[in-house]
């Protein structure tokens, strides 16, 4: 399967630079550039790619509204990889509740980049990294947020302990690993929580883990937690 990509940056080095490693790549087609985020919400709505990669800080429409308007229009099947820098790391939240589904430093390297536009344009979310993990960890305790609606009373134990491996970055099968549970186990109980909690997808579990309390900061994990 080739993914079909379109690369959105006002920086044309830096624009260029991206299509021309994207296209060394036999599974990796880039269908379409663009050189601020209007253009972006246009090329992807003629082209109707697999993945758009945004960068952040974009003249006209910048990357969080463009990820939001492709997402939209495509109902999730165009997925948004987000291009930011140390000096950006505050719109990390935003863009993850734009529909965001990934973040790529702009000095990542070539194979980083690769990994990453695979991973995102699969569906999963890219937040392993220890760096994008501290960034909305940090973002989200200083976000002043109204309480939310969903509440962790709502979710089993076992589903509260999935929410919280995802939180902290574990694939289906690393968490069957942790949980001494099988990967279909595992799958069973991300479809239940999505569907109880109104998640499309892990990016959006994230943001709720730590909205919910269940992941702080620090990496400390809550003591009390509902029992399944």
């Amino acid at each position: 399967m080739v993914i079909r990509a379109i690369v959105a940056d006002d920086q044309a080095v830096v624009r260029t630079a991206f299509v021309n490693l994207l296209g060394t790549q036999d599974d990796i087609e880039v269908v379409g550039e663009a050189e601020d985020g209007v253009q972006a919400v246009r090329v992807a709505a003629k082209q109707r790619p697999d993945l758009a990669l945004l960068d952040i800080r974009m003249p006209h429409k910048n990357g969080i509204e463009a990820a939001r308007e492709i997402t939209r229009a495509s109902g999730g099947t165009t997925k948004a990889l987000m291009l930011t820098t140390f000096g950006l790391d505050e719109y990390v939240y935003d863009a993850l509740a734009a529909g965001a589904s990934g973040f790529l430093l702009k000095d990542a390297t070539f194979s980083e980049l690769l990994h990453a536009v695979r991973v995102v344009a699969e569906g999963n979310a890219l937040l392993a990294p220890e760096l994008t993990k501290r960034l909305i960890a940090a973002f989200v305790k200083q976000r002043a947020a109204p309480v939310p609606v969903r509440t962790v009373e709502e979710l089993t134990g076992r589903e509260v302990e999935v929410l919280v491996q995802i939180a902290q970055g574990l694939s289906n099968a690393e968490i069957a690993e942790r949980l001494t549970i099988t990967d279909h186990t595992v799958k069973t109980h991300i479809n239940r929580l999505f569907t109880k909690m109104g998640l499309r997808d892990r990016a959006q579990a994230v943001i709720l883990a730590y909205e919910l309390g269940l992941v702080v900061p620090q990496g400390r994990r809550p003591d009390s937690l509902p029992l399944a």
